[in-house]
C-alpha cells in the first residue's frame, strides 16, 4: 500500500505534514532535515523542488527557493540525495514543485525516477486538474504516485467534487486564494470554509496549508479537518537555526502555543 494511504489508514485525525525546499539552507542538508522531520514525529513530509518563478509561494519560500537554486540545487542533485532515503526514513514522501522543471526533466523519467527512490506522492500547484487527466494520469498510476490537488474557498463544489473522485491520497485545502505564508489566526469566513468542506462528506480527507504557524491556526484547521501541512513557519526556523534537529523542536514548540 502507498504510504500515504496507509498514513490516513491509521491515523485520521490530527496528521502534521511539513514543507521543506530541498537546498535551503544548504545544499546538503536533505538528508538531515527529514531524519529530524521524523525523529520529531512528524507524520508526513514536502520536500520543495526550488524554482526560479514559485507563483504560489510567498516571500519566505521564494526567498528560500532562490537560495537553493543560488546553493546548486537541481532535480538531478535532489534524486541523487533520496537514492538511499529509505533504508533510515519510513513515513511518506511527496514532491512539491512546478511544472516547468518537472517538464525540463521529462515527466516520465521525473516519475519514475520519484518510485526508484520511494517518493509517496507529488503536489504540481500549476498543474491544471484537466490537463493532468488528459496527458498525466496514466504515468503517475503507472509508477504509484498519489497526485494531490489544491482547492481553495474560491473552488466550486462541482470542482471539489471531481478532484475528490480522482484523488485517492488526500485534498490540499488551500487555506485562502493568496500566496503561503505563516498567519497569526483564522478568520470566521476561512473557519467556515474548513467546515464547508468537512459538511461535504469527501471520500478523501483534507489537510490545510497555507498559515499554519501556531496553536490557534493548528486547532482551527483540525477542527474540520485530518489535519495540517506547515510550511513558511518551518522554512524560517531552518533559516534562524540552521541546525534542522533545533528547527524541528521549535516548530513543535510554536505549534503548541
Amino acid at each position: 500500500m502507498n504510504r500515504i494511504k496507509d498514513l490516513f489508514e491509521h491515523k485520521s485525525k490530527g496528521i502534521l505534514s511539513v514543507y521543506f525546499c530541498a537546498g535551503h539552507p544548504t545544499l546538503d542538508g536533505t538528508a538531515d532535515t527529514l531524519k529530524a522531520l521524523q525523529n520529531g514525529k512528524v507524520d508526513m513530509v514536502e520536500i520543495g523542488i526550488p524554482f526560479s518563478d514559485p507563483l504560489a509561494d510567498g516571500p519566505t519560500i521564494q526567498q528560500a527557493s532562490a537560495t537553493a537554486l543560488k546553493n546548486g540545487m537541481t532535480l538531478h542533485k535532489l534524486f541523487d540525495q533520496l537514492s538511499n532515503i529509505r533504508h533510515d526514513i519510513h513515513i511518506p514522501l511527496i514532491l512539491m514543485g512546478y511544472l516547468n522543471p518537472i517538464l525540463h526533466y521529462g515527466f516520465e523519467a521525473f516519475c519514475k525516477r520519484c518510485q526508484e527512490v520511494g517518493i509517496d506522492g507529488l503536489i504540481i500547484p500549476d498543474l491544471p486538474f484537466d490537463q493532468f487527466k488528459a496527458e498525466y494520469l496514466k504515468t503517475t498510476e503507472q509508477y504509484g504516485l498519489e497526485v494531490i490537488f489544491l482547492v481553495t474557498p474560491e473552488t466550486p463544489e462541482a470542482r471539489i467534487r471531481e478532484i475528490d473522485a480522482y484523488s485517492h491520497a488526500f485534498i490540499y485545502a488551500v487555506s485562502s486564494a493568496s500566496v503561503t505564508g505563516a498567519q497569526q489566526s483564522f478568520s470566521d469566513a476561512k473557519q467556515a470554509y474548513f467546515n464547508r468542506l468537512e459538511q461535504m462528506h469527501l471520500n478523501n480527507p483534507q489537510l490545510v496549508g497555507f498559515g499554519i504557524s501556531n496553536r490557534a491556526t493548528r486547532e482551527a484547521a483540525d477542527a474540520h479537518t485530518a489535519g495540517v501541512i506547515v510550511g513558511s513557519k518551518f522554512v524560517t526556523l531552518l533559516a534562524e537555526k540552521h541546525n534542522a534537529q533545533e528547527a524541528v523542536t521549535a516548530l513543535v514548540e510554536a505549534l503548541q502555543q
